[in-house]
């Protein structure tokens, strides 16, 4: 008798772990089919070609939401809606459920590894500075605009430029908030900033809509390091980012994710020669 109220014991304890698995399989996979449901999933981005655009007629472009609108619609999900978000209000606003994803260059590094779940690499850039005409004040890297004490930097609030000239030693008061590239690039037009700064492919692309025969890029950055960004997922979405991940393998797999992305200027190789746990490791 003391056997088989055992064994029933341990076959009730195996079912209920079987449940309790199912249950968490089961609530994680609601995700995806809330998406299906609604028709189309919410993504963060931040309107800074060609990482993300949004044209004259609200339709959203650019090389990230591109390539997450083909990955939901082989997902079942047939399209995406975009909210244009500051990079320091994005992860905030996936965890607040504002967003159901961030496509938008939110490069990964170790402290936003920990507050969203990303997908595997999908663009890789280095950083640049955008000065006047013949570099006036001789900028190769960050610390140089902190040497000089009359130097100020613009840069997006709460992104990867904005921390790497603060790690550089340039005051808070020096490092100047700017709300989108047209306003950046105006800025330095006008004098109002000596620099400003983005990854090399956005601010190529403003010098080339801008056509100003006075402007300079300064790329890269000496001392920037190359950075990758991914999908950006709220932590408990798990099942989605891992679904995200298998279509984006077979994408890179067959050559049609170089065939979005290249157009734009990013490297597929770039993206396939990492992975998510080396960028959430890097120092």
């Amino acid at each position: 008798m003391k056997k088989l109220g055992i064994l029933a014991g341990v076959a009730g304890l195996a079912v209920s772990t079987m449940l309790l698995a199912s249950g968490a399989r089961s609530a994680d996979d609601a995700k995806l089919e809330q998406l299906k449901q609604q028709g189309f999933a919410r993504v963060a981005i931040a309107n800074e070609p060609p990482y993300t655009a949004v044209a004259a007629d609200g339709k959203v472009s650019g090389a990230a939401p591109d390539v997450a609108r083909e990955i939901f619609k082989r997902l079942g999900v047939n399209d995406i809606v975009a909210s244009i978000s500051e990079y320091g209000a994005m992860i905030p606003g996936l965890q607040a459920g504002r967003f159901d994803v961030v496509t938008a260059g939110l490069f990964m590094k170790p402290e936003r590894c920990a507050a969203v779940a990303y997908s595997e690499p999908v663009l890789c850039d280095a950083e640049a500075m955008l000065v006047k005409k013949g570099n006036p004040k001789g900028f190769k890297s960050y610390a140089d605009i902190a040497k000089d004490s009359s130097s100020t930097v613009g840069a997006p609030g709460g992104g990867t430029e904005e921390k790497l000239a603060l790690n550089a030693g340039v005051p808070r008061d020096r490092v100047i908030v700017v709300p989108d590239g047209q306003s950046g690039l105006k800025m330095v037009q006008d004098g109002r900033i000596d620099a400003y700064s983005l990854p090399v492919l956005s601010i190529n692309d403003l010098v080339k809509k801008a056509n100003d025969p006075n402007l300079e890029v300064i790329a890269p950055v000496q001392g920037a390091p190359v950075y990758c960004d991914g999908a950006a997922f709220k932590k408990g979405d798990e099942a989605l980012r891992d679904a995200y991940d298998v279509e984006l393998a077979k994408m890179k797999k067959s050559g049609e994710f170089a065939k979005i992305i290249e157009p734009y200027g990013f490297s597929a190789k770039a993206a396939m020669s990492t992975t998510r746990e080396k960028l959430c490791a890097a120092k």
